[in-house]
C-alpha cells in the first residue's frame, strides 16, 4: 500500500512563497505520476500540477508561471514550490500518487494566503 504525507502548508502573505512536500511510503515502486490538487469549500477539487517519474510536468493555467512541481525519485518525494501567492490560492492542497490501477491521496494540508 502507499501512504502520502504532506508538509509545508501554512499561512503566508500575498506575494510570498511556500514549498509543499509530499513523501510517499509503502509499496512505491509502481508509482508513475505524482501531483497536487486543491479544494476550497463549496467548489470542486481542482487540478494544480503533476509530474511523471520521467520528469514531464503539467500545470493548471491558474498557477502556471508561479508554481513549480519537482520530484526526487530517490526520496520518493514530490514538491510544489509556490511563489507570488495570491489570496485565491487559499485551499486545502492534496498530494496524489498514481499507479496503473489506482490513485492514492494524501490527507491534505491547508494553505492560507492573506491579503
Amino acid at each position: 500500500q502507499v501512504q502520502l504525507v504532506e508538509s509545508g502548508g501554512g499561512l503566508v502573505q500575498a506575494g510570498g512563497s511556500l514549498r509543499l512536500s509530499c513523501a510517499a511510503s509503502g509499496i512505491i515502486f509502481s508509482i508513475n505520476t505524482m501531483g497536487w490538487y486543491r479544494q476550497v469549500p463549496g467548489k470542486q477539487r481542482e487540478f494544480v500540477a503533476r509530474i511523471t517519474s520521467g520528469g514531464s510536468t503539467n500545470y493548471s493555467d491558474s498557477v502556471k508561471g508561479r508554481f513549480t512541481i519537482s520530484r526526487d525519485n530517490a526520496k520518493n518525494t514530490v514538491y510544489l514550490q509556490m511563489n507570488s501567492l495570491k489570496p485565491e490560492d487559499t485551499a486545502v492542497y492534496y498530494c496524489t500518487a498514481s499507479k496503473y490501477d489506482r490513485t492514492y491521496w494524501g490527507q491534505g494540508t491547508q494553505v492560507t494566503v492573506s491579503s
